[in-house]
């Protein structure tokens, strides 16, 4: 699967974002989700310190920073996802 990934990087785009994604991760709505200290993806409880945000749609991927595209995720699952989507994501798992 990795062959056929096509990643159009918007530098303007991917900048935007960031920014709003600092912003994201001072409101209170993003420290909610972190007290609650679990990953999104494995549902494993790590603990707050250990979460970081991710993109479920990355950044460069065309991703937006606003809640309905953020969740908690351990850097373990974050390391696997890299800039694939949901949908990459489960082809990979299927060894598509």
């Amino acid at each position: 699967m990795k062959d056929w990934i096509d990643i159009r990087r918007d530098d303007k785009h991917v900048s935007a974002e960031r920014l709003k994604a600092r912003e994201l991760r001072r409101s209170p709505w993003w420290q909610e989700q972190l007290h609650k200290g679990a990953c999104h993806y494995c549902g494993k409880t790590v603990g707050a310190e250990a979460l970081t945000m991710d993109h479920v749609v990355p950044v460069a991927r065309g991703g937006r920073s606003t809640r309905s595209n953020v969740v908690p995720c351990c850097g373990v699952c974050n390391k696997e996802k890299r800039c694939y989507t949901p949908a990459e994501m489960i082809l990979d798992e299927l060894g598509l």
